[in-house]
């Protein structure tokens, strides 16, 4: 045991060698290592016994049972892996407690991303023997990297700032450093246990060692795509640079028109981005979007008297677009793993594969309810699963903004046609066109299942906004 910490947490990512960082960690005698014991899917390791007596239930029921544990553990100092989507109710006790200690593991986060991509593609996440190796290349979407590394800096930040004013330091590992022995030895010294280890584990193998031009059958457009990204280094981790609020890279701005679109996930976005691209006569492709902080500040330096704008959405609308687009579906933007753990866990009743010919009203009806009700727990931290910015509350999405840059204007999507007329007359266009109907959600339109019911669900779970914004009734 260890005379300098009760725990341990290591703070890491999928594709960074958490595996294998565990497997040398569980070498050292004193030292045990839970796997991801608050991954909201599984306990520890998928199909894993409970963790020091708590199973899965319990866990979900009261993590900071698991956590307690963990820290009491009269055997060996234990420890878990934390990712950034695991369950954010424990986070704030551990992250706090000087007797916990803090390793965090790093990689740079095109390998780790590339890496990811073949593990789906194979299904392979570990490699224990060459001869079962199997290969595959990735394809880069930039769109998807980029949500994958505004997930990772926001995380990162956060960990910081919580490390600096908790007065607290953490033992950072880099990816190249998990093939040092020496490393190893001294994060053993670290955690106050005097054990060495003479070799590393040597179970685990490396399962992509070529470089990553061979990895991904897109190169070029990925390189095309990264050389847009200078807000970070990519040989440095874990601070990215520069810090920047949430989303930036999601504003839009017009191609000509003085103006900049702050869009709020789940809605009505490309009815909007239809009108800006109208504004000015060109195709949507055409709007600049992806910017940086330095590009949003030269920008604005070029463009006196812009004005910038978001669009608020009812919240029963929102959560309606949310549920159709991300968990009732199984094709493109479905959270697929989290849909399936909405179904085991929270019983709610998702067709199989997806609507289909016997999915009716009736069933849309109830299980959207059930992802509203889903949602009040979601946004009031008593579940396991992420705040997903689909369906965070508005509120707390524009406060994020207010890191950058407060909107001009905060627009009512039912006031939005005569609202948008009079921000292009502010940046000078009188001739602005007339704002195009919007695109029904799939499979049902929300005016088809709305009832008393969907509404109370509604205004219990987003009751910030409709207090902040004044919202009433939908219809």
């Amino acid at each position: 045991m260890s005379a300098k910490f009760d725990s341990f947490v290591v703070f890491a990512e999928m594709r960074t060698g958490s595996n294998f960082l565990e497997a040398n960690l569980n070498a050292f005698a004193g030292i045990a290592c839970h796997g991801e014991a608050f991954n909201p899917h599984f306990l520890g390791y998928p199909h894993n016994e409970p963790i020091l007596g708590v199973d899965l239930a319990k866990r979900n029921a009261d993590p900071g049972a698991l956590l307690s544990a963990i820290r009491d553990d009269p055997t060996a100092l234990s420890g878990f892996r934390y990712f950034h989507d695991h369950d954010p109710r424990v986070f704030d006790t551990f992250v706090d407690d000087p007797r916990c200690a803090k390793i965090v593991l790093t990689r740079n986060p095109v390998d780790s991303y590339v890496s990811w991509k073949i593990a789906q593609a194979t299904g392979q996440w570990k490699l224990t023997d060459m001869k079962a190796h199997k290969s595959a290349q990735a394809v880069f979407d930039s769109g998807e990297f980029e949500t994958h590394l505004e997930a990772l800096q926001a995380f990162q930040l956060l960990l910081l700032n919580r490390l600096q004013t908790t007065g607290q330091t953490a033992f950072y590992v880099a990816y190249e450093d998990l093939q040092s022995v020496e490393v190893m030895n001294g994060l053993a010294k670290y955690l106050g246990v005097d054990d060495t280890l003479e070799s590393l584990d040597k179970n685990l193998k490396k399962q992509n060692p070529s470089p990553v031009s061979a990895k991904v059958s897109n190169y070029d457009n990925m390189v095309q795509a990264l050389s847009r990204l200078d807000r970070f280094d990519l040989t440095r981790t874990p601070n990215f640079e520069p810090r920047r609020g949430p989303n930036v890279p999601s504003y839009v701005v017009a191609a000509e028109s003085s103006l900049v679109y702050m869009p709020l996930r789940s809605g009505p976005q490309a009815q909007v981005l239809d009108w800006m691209a109208a504004l000015d006569g060109v195709s949507k492709s055409e709007l600049q979007t992806k910017l940086s902080q330095k590009d949003l500040r030269q920008w604005k330096r070029k463009h006196p008297g812009h004005r910038s704008f978001t669009v608020l959405r009812h919240p029963v609308q929102r959560a309606h677009d949310a549920f159709c687009r991300h968990i009732l579906t199984t094709g493109r933007g479905s959270y697929l793993q989290l849909r399936n753990t909405l179904v085991r866990r929270y019983k709610m009743p998702l067709p199989a594969g997806g609507p289909d010919e016997t999915y009716d009203l009736a069933a849309h009806g109830a299980a959207f309810a059930a992802f509203l009700t889903f949602l009040k727990g979601n946004l009031s931290g008593q579940t396991a699963i992420r705040v997903d910015p689909a369906w965070c509350t508005q509120a707390q999405a524009i406060m994020g903004f207010g890191e950058v840059c407060l909107p001009d204007r905060i627009i009512r999507e039912a006031d939005m046609a005569g609202e948008l007329q009079e921000i292009a007359r502010a940046v000078g266009r009188a001739d602005a066109p007339e704002l195009g109907a919007g695109q029904p959600d799939q499979p049902f339109e929300l005016a088809m299942i709305y009832d008393d019911e969907i509404e109370k669900l509604a205004a219990e779970a987003y009751q910030r906004d409709y207090v902040m914004f004044g919202f009433a009734r939908w219809a």
